[in-house]
């Protein structure tokens, strides 16, 4: 089996390529062409011989169709995006056009190479925004409330669109927040665990955040990526939530951290910057997967406060290397 990944260099692409490697694939991963290679989650695979690194750019529609006819793949992942929530408000015109139409033009390319290929689109449950019901399900109504959800929820129908129009093997992953310690540090998560190593180190006193009473259903990145797989394994296509069912806020998220460090009272090391909030906010996020779990008989397995742990330790280790 071979398999191509855009945006292979991100947290979920570094961690579906070990998975895939494992699986015995020959993967294929996209990257932009640039001057520095950002290679921070995929160093370990350069050397790897079921592993080759492909130049493309979603905003390329013919470069697109370069990369497939290389690599020839059984299964492409569309990881590739803008992924920042909060960038998307400053650049909303990249956004869009790389997050959404990067989905159009990776089906184009597709449809035009002519063999059948197995897609998987990374959804998100930032399409749900300010959500009508509660926990969230594959029939639950959108409602986008930023350029990023906007542009996910593109392509999303996009991807339906392109399944029912022309048969294709399509199929939508809704996945809820998931991290791990391959994630970027502007991400919430990753700056509260990396300041909080540095805290440790003696390196900062405090950490700047935005709201900490936004709520989150968050999971382990690598038990989220073998849901992406699964998908890809059934007999037909069909668009899945992956969540944990489980809600906590970014003031629990902080409880934890700074309890991986003997602190039980972080408010001074805490400063709230409204330049971190959202224009319009997403209060709370929690997904129902009981479809995922009874088709694809998946589930999380690392709970909330393991992958805390798991990214603390993490961090405190990769300033103990860099000193």
């Amino acid at each position: 089996m071979k398999a191509l990944i855009t945006g292979v260099n991100g947290m979920d692409g570094s961690h579906l390529a070990d998975l895939l490697i494992s699986k015995g694939y020959i993967v294929y991963g996209m990257e932009r062409r640039s001057s520095i290679k950002n290679r921070i989650n995929t160093h370990h695979l350069v050397d790897n011989t079921n592993f080759h690194f492909i130049n493309g750019d979603l905003t390329d529609q013919n470069s697109l169709l370069r990369c497939i006819k290389e690599s020839d793949p059984d299964e492409i992942y569309n990881l590739g995006s803008q992924s920042f929530v909060g960038e998307s408000w400053n650049t909303p015109e990249q956004t869009s056009d790389v997050t959404g139409l990067g989905v159009l033009r990776v089906l184009e390319a597709i449809r035009e190479y002519g063999k059948s290929i197995k897609f998987y689109q990374a959804s998100s449950s930032e399409m749900f925004g300010k959500v009508q019901f509660s926990p969230q399900t594959e029939s639950t109504p959108f409602y986008p409330r930023s350029p990023y959800g906007v542009s996910k929820l593109y392509g999303h129908w996009i991807t339906t669109n392109y399944r029912e129009s022309y048969n294709m093997f399509n199929v939508s992953g809704i996945l809820f927040n998931h991290e791990s310690e391959r994630r970027g540090i502007e991400f919430v998560t990753r700056k509260i665990t990396d300041g909080i190593s540095k805290i440790y180190h003696g390196l900062q006193d405090t950490i700047e955040l935005g709201n900490l009473d936004a709520k989150r259903d968050w999971g382990y990145a690598p038990d989220y990526i073998e849901a992406m797989w699964l998908m890809l394994q059934q007999d037909e296509p069909d668009d899945y939530v992956v969540s944990t069912g489980k809600v906590h806020s970014v003031k629990e998220f902080l409880d934890i951290s700074f309890n991986e460090i003997g602190i039980s009272n972080w408010d001074k090391h805490i400063i709230l910057n409204d330049k971190f909030k959202r224009p319009a906010e997403v209060d709370i996020l929690k997904g129902d997967c009981s479809k995922a779990r009874e088709k694809l008989e998946w589930k999380s397995k690392i709970s909330f406060e393991e992958m805390i742990s798991i990214m603390v330790k993490n961090d405190i280790k990769l300033l103990e290397t860099k000193k």
